[in-house]
């Protein structure tokens, strides 16, 4: 995507938005707390803000990468010694800024190497970006950066083009040279995501998915519940929860969502979990690559 002006000043505007929830977050969080209650207060700031959620807020622990959301009956707590990763969107009229940070709960910092090494690859790639500049390059130097700091990247999670109404757009930005295809466009938008581990550095689906995404309208069906249809069709197909929910009636909302995906025009989006188990860090921010070089917009 390539914003116009007046496109410009609203995504930084909900740069602003999604960077203060961000690091609201980051300091609310505690050993106690209920991952939904964070989760859903990062979704308050952002509505009450004048934006919303282009994804659910997610806070994926230890060797979960990315993708874990909270069920409204979620009572899981932030434990000591978790190393999370808080995940952070805003959208004003489709417009999309994705961003997060990696927090410490342990009490002697043993995860400040791996958040560090994470961080210093994203201010590394940041500070390369310019106009065709081909993807793989990045991915060098995000790899460079990572595996000079003792840890491995994840290969098979990349960071993302931003456009409207859409979150991961061209072009994909690796984390190493994979063989991926593309380069930076003058005037567009994007986030680039390190992810460092210990681990053997690649990620599998496991556990319950609660993000869900419609990518295409259903066939008619006596199981869709015309409310809930409309409801989730509002969100033009934008990842969503359950939570996002709660004013519908639970049963025909949950009889048309499993009708959705088994359709197959609504997609699920399990936890994505470290193949070896080892604890995973992460850092994200979105750019605009503009006249005057890389400008982060969730800065």
């Amino acid at each position: 995507m390539k914003p116009t002006p007046a496109e410009l000043d609203t995504l930084r505007e909900a740069g602003r938005i999604a960077a203060r929830a961000r690091d609201w977050a980051a300091g609310a969080i505690r050993p106690g707390g209920l991952l939904r209650e964070l989760q859903e207060g990062i979704e308050t700031m952002i509505r009450e803000a004048g934006a919303l959620p282009p994804f659910p807020a997610q806070t994926s622990r230890n060797k979960i990468a990315a993708h874990y959301c909270s069920s409204p009956s979620d009572n899981t707590r932030f434990e000591e010694n978790d190393l999370v990763k808080i995940d952070v969107g805003a959208h004003i009229d489709g417009l999309i800024v994705d961003t997060g940070v990696s927090a410490d709960l342990s009490s002697d910092e043993r995860w400040c190497g791996m958040i560090g090494a994470a961080s210093d690859a994203l201010d590394a790639a940041i500070e390369m970006c310019e106009p065709d500049l081909p993807v793989e390059d990045i991915g060098e130097r995000v790899n460079e950066v990572i595996t000079g700091a003792g840890f491995r990247p994840i290969l098979n999670l990349t960071g993302h083009g931003l456009g409207r109404y859409t979150l991961h757009d061209t072009p994909q930005i690796p984390n190493a040279r994979i063989g991926l295809n593309g380069s930076l466009e003058a005037g567009s938008i994007f986030a680039i995501e390190p992810f460092a581990t210990s681990g053997r550095g690649g990620v599998d689906d496991e556990g319950k998915p609660e993000v869900f995404r419609l990518e295409r309208s259903p066939k008619l069906s006596n199981k869709l519940d015309a409310d809930s249809l409309e409801a989730i069709k509002a969100w033009h197909g934008l990842p969503f929860a359950r939570r996002y929910f709660l004013h519908l009636p639970k049963k025909p909302f949950e009889r048309t969502l499993e009708e959705l995906i088994k359709q197959g025009v609504a997609r699920e989006y399990a936890p994505l979990v470290e193949v070896s188990g080892a604890h995973v860090g992460w850092k994200e921010h979105s750019i605009y690559l503009g006249p005057n070089g890389p400008e982060i917009l969730t800065a």
